[in-house]
C-alpha cells in the first residue's frame, strides 16, 4: 500500500511529508495545532521557528553552510522557503519566521498527495510511519514512544560540552584509565595543579548561569544530574571528590597523583569529539568558553556543543536507530527530527529529508539510502546511529563529526573549505 503517515509539523515533519510526496507516496501529516500547542509554540502554521529567526552560515566553508547545501541538493522545502523570505544577516541565512512558515504551510497544504490532520496522536499508528513529533512531543505520545523504546526515552537534556580533539593542548594531558581499568587511550586527563584548581574553583562559582523557561524546569532532574557550578557551591573540595577525583591517576610528567583532574572520553568513534566527563552545567555559553578553558589543556578548546540543561525529549538512538532514521525493532518505523539526537532547525530538518526519502523506499521496496560520513547529513546521521558514548548527547552540525583529510592543511578555513568540497563530491557520486 502506497500510504505513510507523518507525526509532527515542524521542520522535520514536513520534510519528510514533502520527499514522500516527491516520490509519489500519499502522506497523512499530523498536526496538534491548533487544537493543541506544546508549551513553545504559539504560531498556528507549519514549520514554526521558535527560539530563533537564523539558520546559520551560508558559506561552504562553514559546517552550517555545507549542511544547507546538501539540503538544496536534495530539494528541501525549508531551503526553497528560507531563501524566498530571507532578510539581511551577513552572511548568515536569517528569515522572516512568519512569512517562513506560512510559505511551507501553503506549499504543504497545496500539495495533492499530502492531507493534513488536525488532532493529538496519541500512539503510534501501524503501517509505514515517521515520527518527527519533536522535543516537546505530547504526554501520551511521548509514553507511547518510551515503551516502544524500552524505556530508552530521555526527558531532559542534562548534556555536558563537547570539544574537538584537534584543539587540545597535548603538552598539559595524558591518556590512561583509573587505576588502569580499560585501554590506556580509554581517558584523556586534563590535570590541575592547586593554584589551577582554585582558580577555577572561583571562576566556576563566580559565573553567570543561564535562565530556565517554566516549561523547563524540572527539579527532580536537577538534583540526579547535578550541575558542575551547582556541585562547586557545595564546597571548595566537592568537585575533587567527584568528576574531578584525581584517585587512580599519575601524570607522568610529575609522577605524582594531580590535584584535580577532567576526564574526557570519545563521543565518536573516530575520537575526533571529546566530551567534558561529569560536566553537565546550566552556565550561559560564554562563561562555559571562559571558564572551562582556564583548565591548562582546554586553554585553546573548540567547543563543538555547549552543556545545556532543558527539557529535550529524544531517544537512544545508537541503540534503536540504523543510520537511515530507521528503528531496529519495527519494521517501517523511521523517526527524524530532534527527538533522534540531531540538534538544531536545519539539523532537524535534514534528517527529516533522509527520514522521508527512506520511508518511501522502503515502500517501494528499494534499499536504503545511507549517505557517506563525508558528508554533513551522512555523518550526523551516523552519529547518532552509532555513537559509542553510553551517555548519547544530541548533536549539531559541526567538521568535527566528519573523517579527516587524507591531507594535513594547517589553515583551518582552508581545511574547513576542503573537507565541505569533499563532502559534496561525494553525495554527488550517491
Amino acid at each position: 500500500m502506497n500510504k505513510a503517515t507523518v507525526i509532527g509539523a515542524g521542520l522535520a515533519g514536513v520534510e519528510a511529508a514533502w520527499q514522500l510526496a516527491k516520490a509519489g507516496i500519499e502522506t497523512e501529516l499530523w498536526e496538534m495545532k491548533p487544537l493543541k500547542f506544546s508549551p513553545a509554540h504559539k504560531m498556528q502554521g507549519y514549520a514554526e521557528l521558535v527560539c530563533s529567526n537564523s539558520l546559520k552560515a551560508m558559506r561552504l566553508d562553514s559546517a552550517a553552510g555545507m549542511l544547507k547545501e546538501e539540503m538544496r541538493r536534495f530539494g528541501s522545502v525549508c531551503m526553497t522557503a528560507a531563501e524566498k523570505c530571507a532578510v539581511a544577516a551577513g552572511g548568515a541565512l536569517a528569515v522572516d519566521r512568519d512569512e517562513f512558515s506560512e510559505i511551507i504551510t501553503k506549499l504543504i497544504d497545496e500539495n495533492p498527495l499530502i492531507t493534513v490532520k488536525h488532532g493529538e496522536v496519541e500512539k503510534i499508528p501501524e503501517g509505514v510511519v515517521v515520527v518527527a513529533a519533536g522535543p516537546l512531543v505530547s504526554d501520551s505520545l511521548a509514553a507511547d514512544i518510551d515503551t516502544l523504546c524500552g524505556g530508552r526515552l530521555s526527558f531532559f537534556d542534562a548534556a555536558a560540552p563537547i570539544i574537538t580533539a584537534e584543539s587540545l593542548d597535548y603538552d598539559c594531558l595524558f591518556t590512561q584509565s583509573r587505576y588502569d581499568r580499560g585501554g590506556e587511550d580509554d581517558y584523556i586527563n586534563c590535570p590541575m595543579n592547586k593554584e589551577e584548581y582554585e582558580a577555577f574553583y572561583e571562576a566556576i562559582t563566580t559565573a553567570e548561569r543561564a535562565g530556565v523557561h517554566a516549561f523547563d524546569e524540572r527539579h527532580d532532574v536537577y538534583e540526579g544530574c547535578m550541575p558542575i557550578e551547582a556541585m562547586a557551591s557545595r564546597g571548595a573540595d566537592t568537585m575533587r571528590y567527584g568528576p574531578l577525583r584525581p584517585v587512580g591517576l599519575r601524570d607522568p610528567k610529575t609522577g605524582h597523583r594531580p590535584w584535580a583532574v577532567l576526564q574526557l572520553r570519545k563521543e565518536n568513534a573516530d575520537g575526533t569529539l571529546l566530551n567534558l566527563v561529569g560536566f553537565q552545567t546550566n552556565l550561559k555559553f560564554g562563561e562555559q568558553k571562559r571558564v572551562f578553558s582556564m583548565i591548562p589543556a582546554l586553554k585553546n578548546a573548540e567547543f563543538v556543543r555547549y552543556g545545556v540543561m532543558h527539557r529535550n525529549t529524544f531517544i537512544d538512538s545508537p541503540r534503536l536507530l540504523n543510520a537511515d532514521y530507521s528503528f531496529r525493532n519495527r519494521e517501517g518505523l523511521y523517526f527524524a527530527g530532534q527527538i533522534t539526537g540531531v540538534e538544531g532547525y536545519m539539523e532537524s530538518a535534514s534528517s527529516g529529508i533522509l527520514a522521508g526519502l527512506n520511508a518511501a523506499r522502503h515502500i517501494k521496496g528499494e534499499a536504503p539510502l545511507i549517505l557517506k560520513n563525508t558528508t554533513m547529513m551522512g555523518a550526523l546521521a551516523e552519529y547518532i546511529s552509532s555513537s559509542p558514548s553510553k551517555d548519547f548527547q544530541p548533536m549539531g552540525a559541526n567538521f568535527g563529526v566528519l573523517p579527516p583529510l587524507n591531507e594535513k592543511i594547517r589553515d583551518k578555513r582552508e581545511r574547513y573549505a576542503a573537507l565541505s568540497a569533499r563532502g559534496l563530491n561525494d553525495l554527488e557520486t550517491e
